[in-house]
């Protein structure tokens, strides 16, 4: 009966340190290489989300010149996409469903009406909120 106990005992095993170290390695591995790769797309799906932001507001702003017959001052901003002034009686509003959106980076759009590229400028400053950059840090405009 001794040799039974030892046959269960001895077909027992467990990982040794090295399989395991050998394991985690590898898993290291790949972690370096899908973890880059990974981030770049949240960067890249930030950007066409800032993009889409900007078109909902473009056709917001289409719509408030179909009802005013022209584009919300620099001084009103986008603020009147949604409260309506107390001198506009022909504001049929609100434009936008929600509060104005800050872009992916939680930083404001610009809005310059008249603007330098059109009858309006709309941008947003990119990742590092400031004018110029390029990657994700370049500015997204409506022109």
């Amino acid at each position: 009966m001794l040799s039974v106990g030892r046959a269960s005992r001895t077909s027992v095993r467990g990982f040794t340190l090295l399989e395991l170290l050998v394991v985690m390695v590898i898993i290291g591995l790949l972690a370096g290489y899908v973890g880059p790769k990974f981030f770049g797309q949240i960067g890249k799906s930030e950007v066409k989300a800032a993009k889409a932001q900007i078109d909902g507001l473009q056709k917001a702003l289409d719509q408030y010149r179909i009802d005013m017959g022209r584009y919300p001052s620099t001084e009103q901003g986008l603020a009147v996409l949604v409260t309506k002034p107390s001198d506009e009686p022909r504001w049929a509003g609100p434009y936008l469903s929600k509060a104005v959106p800050k872009d992916p980076w939680q930083h404001e759009f610009q809005y310059r009406s008249p603007g330098e590229h059109g009858e309006y400028d709309l941008l947003s400053f990119g990742k590092d909120g400031r004018p110029g950059g390029e990657g994700e840090d370049a500015d997204l405009v409506s022109w």
